[in-house]
């Protein structure tokens, strides 16, 4: 076990943790997405949706869970290795050196992090299963009537477009940290961020302004 300590302990070991939360983080929007779209469908169809959800039973908060764990611990490391690497300054030089080139997404990559976790936790308490009304109202009504109040709109897509700016670098650090960093394939890679990027952004963004409209 010491040697599973020292390698968590080590600035390689904390990229690595944050690299595997993050491709979950990538693989569980990928999920989540598709669910979502079902609104497109109408009411039944999402709630459908919900409903098998649900149906998990307490596995469905343990997931609920594991994921808050998995991207505190995600945010966690990003921030130590930030603040490790202020407090090395001038020597910076490997984190801003990169194939990628400095972007808005790599430059504010701790700042976006931490407002997702927020978000999540924002998010959480008024979507998640435990803090839904029971007494007759559905989900899909609970997320139409928030979508009425155009601040809540606006935060949903800021929110958004600050996840699109995370995962835009994330997507390709992560393959930097896994050591699949190919100059043949890295701008297949950073395309995929960018693409991956758009699809969240907007794929998720447009939902709170269509719901806003139709309801």
């Amino acid at each position: 076990m010491k040697w599973l300590t020292a390698t968590l302990g080590s600035s390689i070991g904390k990229k690595l943790m944050m690299a595997a939360t993050g491709l979950s983080f990538i693989g569980f929007l990928v999920v989540h997405l598709a669910g979502n779209l079902s609104i497109y469908a109408g009411a039944d169809a999402f709630n459908s949706y919900a409903e098998h959800l649900h149906a998990l039973g307490p596995l469905l908060g343990v997931a609920e869970l594991g994921l808050l764990g998995l991207f505190l611990t995600h945010v966690l490391a990003g921030l130590i290795l930030f603040w490790q690497n202020f407090q090395a300054r001038p020597n910076r030089y490997a984190v801003n050196r990169n194939p990628g080139g400095k972007t808005i997404g790599s430059a504010t990559m701790p700042y976006t992090g931490l407002l997702i976790l927020l978000f999540i936790i924002f998010h959480l308490t008024n979507f998640s299963r435990f803090f839904v009304d029971q007494g007759g109202t559905t989900i899909y009504q609970i997320v139409s009537t928030s979508f009425q109040n155009p601040v809540y709109v606006g935060l949903y897509v800021l929110a958004m477009i600050i996840v699109a700016l995370h995962v835009s670098h994330g997507f390709w650090s992560l393959f930097q940290t896994f050591g699949l960093n190919h100059p043949k394939y890295m701008p297949a890679i950073n395309a995929g961020g960018l693409i991956l990027s758009l699809v969240f952004g907007l794929g998720f963004g447009f939902l709170p302004i269509y719901l806003s409209f139709i309801a």
